[in-house]
């Protein structure tokens, strides 16, 4: 029986054919600059988001980590959402690293922070407050993709405000398949962007930050402070340029999956479904968490993995096929018909 995973898009395995391109890669040493693949990968990632340099780092974590490091002093803060994963899942790099202090704010119900909240939190120009040095955005949020005109609304709003712009962009490129644009459309107003390789991509490990250049050089130096110099990382690289090269297109798949997830998983009297008009690639359920626990438990011994909790994502992903979905629909109707 097929194993499916719902749990995160994490979970992709490589494919033989991105297996392949890893075992030829043409590798030397990154720390000295000369992997060719490395710099191969960080030139096609320049030239997709029309940006000025981009970095090959070994995970989204040290991706947003080393972005905060090169736009903040330590006393310095960054406003971010409450939920943002630069705030609540990545262990408080920025503080213990950096001496950088988050401001979280509320996120809006589109996953966007709004821009007069985030005015009133800015520190004023005095010596009892942080300074204020960055506005930290994320996209997706919880699977929703953020307004185009709103991500230039933000460049106009920071250029105000003399504030840096990162973008977290771990599904940047579900968020341009949803809009049907260019991730270059997607990356324009920021200073500095995340993105993402082993998500809906699918390559094993590795993002790319990438933007303006005097950022992207003392993100560079940091990389190496922190651990995360790497020597032949052309074969993981390889992956990167595979998963770019061939799967951007196939991600509309994913969110055409979750839709259908979505409205089998309606049709259960049980279940809270929620999945809104601009979501990519994930789907919500609510149910008490007796019952989400039994379910989890359920759905495991028949090869199908989900999280747990009263509020549930379901991550749909290159492994995930319709079929798997309507497999998926069924044990859970079957499951809670019964309970």
């Amino acid at each position: 029986m097929k194993r499916i995973d719902l749990r995160s898009d994490t979970v992709t395995l490589p494919s033989a054919a991105m297996r392949r391109v890893m075992a030829a890669a043409e590798v030397g040493d990154d720390v000295y600059g000369e992997d060719p693949t490395v710099n191969r990968l960080e030139a096609l990632v320049v030239e997709m988001t029309a940006t000025d340099a981009a970095l090959f780092v070994p995970s989204g974590t040290q991706s947003n980590l080393l972005a905060l490091l090169a736009h903040c002093q330590r006393g310095d803060e960054y406003i971010t959402g409450q939920q943002a994963h630069n705030y609540r899942y990545e262990g408080g790099g920025a503080a213990i690293f950096g001496g950088i202090q988050p401001q979280p704010l509320e996120f809006s119900a589109d996953g966007s922070l709004d821009l007069q909240l985030v005015k009133s939190y800015i520190k004023p120009d005095d010596s009892h407050y942080a300074r204020t040095a960055l506005l930290s955005l994320e996209n997706t949020q919880a699977g929703k993709a953020l307004p185009l005109e709103y991500l230039s609304a933000a460049r106009v709003f920071v250029d105000q405000h003399r504030l840096g712009l990162h973008l977290d962009g771990a599904r940047a490129f579900n968020a341009a398949a949803y809009h049907q644009c260019s991730i270059a459309e997607i990356s324009r107003p920021f200073d500095t962007v995340s993105l993402c390789l082993s998500k809906g991509l699918g390559a094993p490990v590795g993002s790319v930050l990438c933007g303006r250049r005097e950022l992207i050089q003392a993100a560079r130096r940091w990389r190496k402070v922190v651990g995360g110099g790497m020597r032949q990382a052309g074969i993981m690289a390889a992956a990167g340029i595979y998963a770019l090269e061939n799967n951007i297109e196939r991600l509309k798949e994913d969110h055409q999956n979750a839709e259908l997830l979505a409205a089998g998983l309606r049709g259960i009297d049980a279940l809270d479904v929620q999945r809104e008009e601009h979501q990519t690639n994930m789907v919500f359920i609510q149910l008490p968490a007796e019952r989400s626990e039994a379910l989890q438990a359920y759905l495991s011994t028949q090869q199908i993995l989900i999280g747990a909790g009263e509020r549930v994502r379901l991550v749909t992903h290159l492994d995930v096929t319709a079929d798997d979905v309507e497999r998926v629909v069924g044990e859970v109707k079957s499951f809670l018909q019964r309970r």
